[in-house]
C-alpha cells in the first residue's frame, strides 16, 4: 500500500485513483476496458467513471476517455482543450470549459443529453445515472436529461446554492444559509428524510443514500 495519492473515483465496476505526478491507478473488474485501457501517462488532474467507461481530465484542460463506446462514451469525447472539470453518469458524461460552458456527449436512450444547457457560466457539474445538473456561478441549479423520477422537474428554482450532487435518480443541493435541498427519486426516502435544519457545509450523494457534513463536525446520512 504505497502513498502519494490525491484523488480517486468509484464506478460501477472498479474504482481509480491519481496520484501527485498526475497517473491514474486503476483496480476492479474492468469487464467493459474502463480499467484495463485506463490512461497510464502522468498529468491528469482529475478522474470520472461512469458504469462502462473512464474519463481523465488532463492539466492542459483536455478530456481523455477511455472504456466501451457502445454509446458512443468515448467516440464523441470533445477534442479541444480548456476543460476544467468532468462529470459522468451511466453511459454519459459532462465536461465543463473555463468559460463556463457545458458540453455532454455518450448515450442519449434516456435523453440524458436533453435540455444541456448552451449558456456559459457554469462553475460546477454532477451527474446520476442518467441526468446531470450543474450550478451557475449566480447560485442558480440547472438539471437535465431523464425525469422519470422528477430528476428535473423537483429541482430549486431559487439561487444562492454553493454545492451539488448526484447519484442514481436523485440529486441534492447545499444552499449559502447551510440549508440542503433533495429532489427527484424518494424510493429509499432520499427526500423526505432529508435533514431541515441549517448549518451545513458538504454534502455527497449515494446510489439512493445522501450524506451531509454540518459545520458543528456531525456528519447526517438519510
Amino acid at each position: 500500500m504505497d502513498a502519494g495519492y490525491v484523488a480517486v473515483a468509484c464506478g460501477r465496476f472498479g474504482s481509480v485513483a491519481l496520484d501527485r505526478d498526475g497517473r491514474v491507478v486503476a483496480w476492479g473488474s474492468g469487464e467493459h476496458d474502463e480499467l484495463t485501457d485506463a490512461p497510464m501517462d502522468a498529468g491528469y488532474v482529475a478522474l470520472a467513471l461512469g458504469h462502462y467507461h473512464c474519463v481523465g481530465l488532463r492539466a492542459d484542460g483536455r478530456v481523455v476517455v477511455r472504456g466501451d463506446s457502445s454509446f458512443v462514451q468515448c467516440d464523441e469525447a470533445p477534442m479541444d482543450a480548456g476543460y476544467v472539470s468532468i462529470a459522468c453518469g451511466f453511459v454519459h458524461s459532462c465536461a465543463l470549459g473555463r468559460d463556463g460552458r457545458v458540453v455532454t456527449w455518450g448515450g442519449n436512450t434516456r435523453l440524458q443529453r436533453h435540455g444541456a444547457p448552451t449558456d456559459a457560466g457554469y462553475r460546477s457539474l454532477a451527474s446520476g445515472l442518467a441526468h446531470s445538473c450543474a450550478l451557475h456561478r449566480d447560485g442558480r441549479v440547472v438539471t437535465w436529461g431523464c425525469n422519470d423520477n422528477r430528476q428535473r422537474d423537483g429541482a430549486p428554482t431559487d439561487a444562492g446554492y454553493v454545492a451539488i450532487a448526484c447519484k442514481k435518480s436523485h440529486s441534492a443541493a447545499l444552499h449559502e444559509d447551510g440549508r440542503v435541498v433533495v429532489w427527484g427519486s424518494n424510493s429509499s426516502h432520499q427526500r423526505d428524510r432529508a435533514p431541515t435544519d441549517a448549518g451545513y457545509v458538504a454534502i455527497k450523494c449515494g446510489y439512493t443514500h445522501t450524506v451531509a457534513l454540518h459545520a458543528d463536525g456531525r456528519v447526517v446520512t438519510w
